[in-house]
This record gives C-alpha cells, structure tokens and sequence, in this order.
C-alpha cells in the first residue's frame, strides 16, 4: 500500500517582493519537500517529474538520494504544489511509489525553473547502463540475425525444392508433348486410311455401277430383237 506523510509548517509572513516576477508574492506561495520511496531510481521517475512539474509552471528540483529514495523540492501556487503532491504518486510498469514523507513550507523563491539535478558519479554510471543496454540490444541483433539467416536458408532450400518440382512438371509437360504428337501423328494416319478407304469404295462403287449399266444394256438390246420393247 502506498503511504503518504504531510507535514504543515508554520508560515513566516513575507515582504511584498515579487515571486520570479509573477504577480504572487512570496506569501502566496508553498513550498512542498517530498522524500519517495520504492522504485524510483533509475526508471525514468525524475524525467516523469521534471515533465510535471513544468506543465504546472512549478519551480525547484528533483534528485536522487544515496539511500535509493528520490528527494522533491516544488515551489510554487497552494494549489498548484497540492496538486502535484498528489500527482508524483505514480504506479506503473516500471515506476512504483511506494512511500511519500512529505512536508509544506513557506517558498523560498531561490528557483528559477524545475529541474533534475544528477549526482558527479551518475553520468559514469549511465555510461555503464548504457553501454550494457548497448550490449543487450547487439546480442538480440545478433540472434535476431541468425534467425533470419537461418530462414532465409530454409527459404532457399525450399525454392530449390520448388524449383526441382517445375522441372519435373516441365518435364511432364514436355512428354505428354510428346504424346500429343504421337497421337496427332496417329490421327494423320487415320484420316489418311479413312481417305484411302473411301477412294477405293468410290472405285469399287463406280466399277459395280458401270458393270450393271452394261448389263442393263445387253438386256434391254436383247429384248428389242425379241421385239418385247
């Protein structure tokens, strides 16, 4: 469970000096100092509250601490700092608050704008992160390559597969071709042996009607001598 303990201090009352050359006065301002707990470095959490705090127009910074908490200074309208207070309570993936010691106090107004402050050691130690993050990323590159080369090379065995197979169908193309000429061949001579046929019943029919018409006429001649016709 989150927990989130406010302290109100006493207010001092201020003389009518502008607050960063707003119209408010240093009275009308608050201060909130906020130490967070839980997963807070290293997460983006700073970045998160340097955004929000910006957007509301607060002024001040935000640091992380030797003791893994993060340290929050906002400066700024009652309700503006209220609202943030309750907005840097953030839960999600890799951001988890799980304990906010908080306190109000009257603005200092010694900021200008809201801002991360970073350690003389953590800029070595984001090298290192990255550079091991830069590792990771390379090695699933590397996997990631092998992967690829690896379907690529069961993709080049299968279109070698592919490709024997039309040559087989090519083949079997080319032979039933091949059956196909031989049967039209076939058919040529068919039809050749069919002429051929009918050019020797024309002749046989031809003989056959000339021989009855000779016939025909021996006996018509006869018939006349007879004097039948």
């Amino acid at each position: 469970m989150f927990s989130f303990q406010i302290t109100n201090m006493g207010r001092e009352i201020f003389d009518s000096n502008l607050f960063n050359g707003s119209s408010q006065t240093l009275f009308d301002m608050m201060r909130l100092t906020a130490y967070l707990s839980g997963r807070v470095q290293r997460v983006g959490y700073r970045a998160k509250l340097v955004t929000l705090a910006r957007n509301l127009g607060l002024v001040g910074f935000v640091q992380n601490r030797p003791d893994g908490r993060v340290l929050v200074i906002a400066e700024g309208d009652k309700d503006i700092v209220e609202k943030f207070a309750s907005a840097i309570r953030i839960e999600n993936a890799l951001i988890n608050v799980e304990m906010a010691d908080a306190n109000y106090s009257n603005a200092s107004g010694e900021f200008s704008l809201f801002q991360k402050v970073t350690g003389p050691d953590e800029v070595g130690e984001r090298l290192d992160e990255g550079i091991e993050i830069l590792k990771s990323m390379l090695t699933g590159i590397n996997s990631l390559t092998k992967i690829t080369q690896s379907g690529f090379e069961g993709l080049n065995c299968k279109m070698a597969k592919m490709l024997d197979k039309q040559d087989e169908t090519v083949g079997e193309i080319k032979g039933l071709n091949c059956k196909m000429d031989t049967m039209l061949d076939k058919q040529d001579e068919t039809v050749g042996e069919i002429k051929g046929l009918r050019r020797d019943l024309k002749d046989h029919m031809d003989q056959r009607f000339e021989s009855i018409e000779g016939e025909l006429a021996e006996i018509k001649s006869a018939l006349r001598v007879r004097g039948i016709i």
